[in-house]
């Protein structure tokens, strides 16, 4: 970790960098950035899915009733995921544009129109650079610069009779990039022995698995992850036992186990390691259909093969059942927080049963429960998701709504993100006395600070954009009386300025210690999730899908997996704290005002103080009297 000190005269330094006192509006307005825009995307993706579905719901009209009814429940159900995520843009669109006015404002009082520092892309809409420069760093950090970078991802080796989808292999001029693109159409193409490009059939021929060859694990994972940008998995598979019938002429009812070799046991292999990985894929019954279609043949022919095959299907049950239960725990949870949300009022009408601190009196209990919250939401989140997140339609595929990307537990987690910065501004606004929000802020500040030392960013994070929302920054008076050394460190660690270059170098030293470590308290990482969410969508982005020659460029979905690995790791982590029930319930369905509540009971606790703040108080009681 970085060296981090504090000055005997109360400045914050941090190496030999000394950290300002003020509140950076510029800090909170990159910060808030992220969130909005990641929302941004979320909201246009749950959008073209109830586009979909109100097609097939006018095409069900002449159809059997049932059917209707169930495109009528689906729509309902999409229109409040919808409500939802455009209730959290609305909310962070206007935090994020309270904090540009309070930049502006605070640029105007220093009397100049530019800030010293390094300008991030990040959240700024209008940013004039390329889109694949805002990825930034990242991007530069995964590009190999020779064969040898890229160690800790090893790639799959070339392999005979694997190369194309008729099973033809590539000459010896293929084994570098040709830059005329004269290489066979059907042939892989290796870079000093790394897989970079190929057609989409030669590179779905690499992953079916014969008696003498096995893909390597990570090309299986490279591209299950990422194929689905080109084929859905249902079809995929489909494509998976169509070869393996042709190749292994399974169809031939005299085929005996002798004449395949290990082909069956490497097929089982192959089945089993893709519901490890990606056990959602296996909830669409177009997908299963195919897994009972290859299994009895292969258990047909190999009998020793029932007990893994069972074994496997059994695993697959319990992790699609535990993703049942959760789905249906996170409903009870999101309708608790929905009638606990209080929506423009005045604090002094509606004060909450309790405060933080009466729950929950040690800010390292309370981190330590936030962590819990963090990784069993963590787990639920299938790598898939970052894909399907922000993956387009093919605009000339006729896409139905069973095809659509499920991103909902990933969507749960930003929603979480989003509910603890509220929550946490609650907190502070419903405390008329002053002496009491002090307290509060202070109380969060040793939260965030132990969240810190945890290796829990994420928790980190919302709690820093919770006490950087403008009701609560606004509140001066009680943040002169508050020991902000602490939290200033805090803020300079999740600076976002220079692509959050600090957070970025933070979170390496994390990694590094969790690599290394015997105490699974050591092992815990919990990224800024919304970041890596933006760092994925950029490289997306960014980074062509196939190349001139048609190709499909596999150096992207070796950069997606790369980091998407780190993320699996991360969520594997079993949280080693002691659980309190009645403090994580509360954090999940404590009461949390809304944005018009949060800035009225702000108004309340100290009036406004400028023009700028009594117009916006001015407007909020009209509002609250028409409501």
């Amino acid at each position: 970790m970085r060296v981090i000190q504090m000055t005997t005269d109360g400045d914050v330094r941090a190496g030999d960098k000394k950290i300002e006192k003020p509140r950076d509006p510029d800090r909170t307005r990159d910060l808030f950035g992220v969130q909005l825009e990641v929302t941004s995307l979320l909201l246009e993706g749950e959008r073209r899915k109830l586009s979909v579905l109100q097609r097939e719901l006018r095409g069900a009209l002449n159809r059997e009733a049932g059917s209707l009814k169930a495109k009528e429940r689906q729509q309902h159900e999409l229109i409040l995921a919808i409500s939802r995520i455009q209730s959290q843009y609305d909310h962070l669109e206007q935090e994020y544009r309270q904090t540009c006015i309070g930049a502006l404002r605070s640029s105007n009082t220093r009397g100049c129109g530019k800030s010293g520092r390094s300008q991030p892309a990040i959240g700024l809409r209008q940013t004039p650079k390329a889109r694949p420069s805002i990825f930034g760093t990242v991007a530069s950090e995964l590009t190999p610069k020779d064969g040898s970078s890229r160690k800790s991802l090893p790639q799959t080796p070339k392999s005979p009779g694997s190369m194309g989808i008729e099973g033809s292999t590539s000459s010896s001029s293929s084994e570098t990039v040709d830059d005329s693109g004269s290489e066979p159409d059907n042939s892989l193409v290796f870079q000093d022995n790394n897989l970079v490009s190929g057609p989409l059939d030669a590179l779905l021929q690499h992953l079916v698995p014969t008696a003498e060859y096995y893909p390597d694990r990570t090309y299986i994972f490279a591209f299950l992850l990422s194929s689905r940008l080109y084929i859905k998995p249902h079809a995929l598979l489909a494509q998976v036992v169509r070869l393996c019938m042709l190749q292994q002429n399974l169809a031939d009812q005299k085929l005996t186990k002798d004449k395949l070799g290990r082909f069956c046991p490497h097929m089982v292999q192959l089945l089993s390691e893709w519901m490890e990985t990606f056990p959602y894929d296996f909830r669409d019954e177009r997908v299963m259909q195919h897994v009972r279609q290859l299994t009895q043949r292969c258990v047909a022919l190999d009998p020793s093969l029932r007990r893994d095959v069972s074994q496997m299907l059994h695993n697959l049950l319990h992790r699609l059942t535990a993703l049942e239960k959760y789905e249906e725990f996170l409903e009870k949870i999101n309708t608790e927080a929905s009638a606990a949300l209080i929506d423009t009022v005045n604090v002094v009408s509606y004060p909450l049963n309790c405060d933080v601190t009466e729950v929950c009196s040690s800010p390292l209990i309370l981190s330590q429960q936030l962590t819990h919250i963090e990784l069993e939401r963590l787990s639920f989140i299938g790598p898939e998701e970052f894909v399907q997140a922000f993956a387009k339609e093919n605009p000339n595929v006729e896409t139905s709504f069973k095809d659509m990307k499920k991103t909902r537990n990933l969507e749960s987690y930003i929603q979480w993100f989003n509910r603890l910065s509220y929550f946490v501004a609650t907190q502070v606004c419903s405390n008329v006395k002053k002496k009491q929000r002090v307290k509060v802020i202070e109380y969060w500040i040793e939260v965030a600070r132990e969240c810190f030392n945890i290796g829990n960013f994420n928790s980190l994070m919302a709690i820093i954009a919770g006490l950087n929302m403008s009701p609560v920054s606004r509140l001066k008076k009680t943040w002169h009386k508050v020991q902000s050394a602490k939290f200033s460190i805090l803020e300079h660690q999740m600076d976002p300025s220079s692509n959050f270059s600090s957070y970025r170098s933070t979170l390496k030293a994390a990694m590094w210690r969790s690599a290394g470590a015997k105490d699974e308290r050591q092992r815990i990482v919990v990224p800024f999730f919304s970041l890596l969410v933006k760092d994925l969508y950029f490289l997306n982005e960014g980074c062509a899908n196939r190349l001139p020659n048609g190709h499909i460029n596999f150096e992207k979905f070796w950069q997606l997996a790369k980091q998407v690995t780190e993320f699996m790791t991360w969520k594997q982590v079993t949280c080693p704290f002691e659980k309190h029930p009645k403090v994580i319930h509360y954090l999940q369905t404590g009461t949390i005002l809304s944005e018009n509540g949060i800035a009225l009971s702000s108004f309340d606790c100290e009036p406004p103080e400028n023009s700028h703040e009594k117009e916006r108080f001015k407007a909020l009681k009209l509002a609250a009297i028409h409501a």
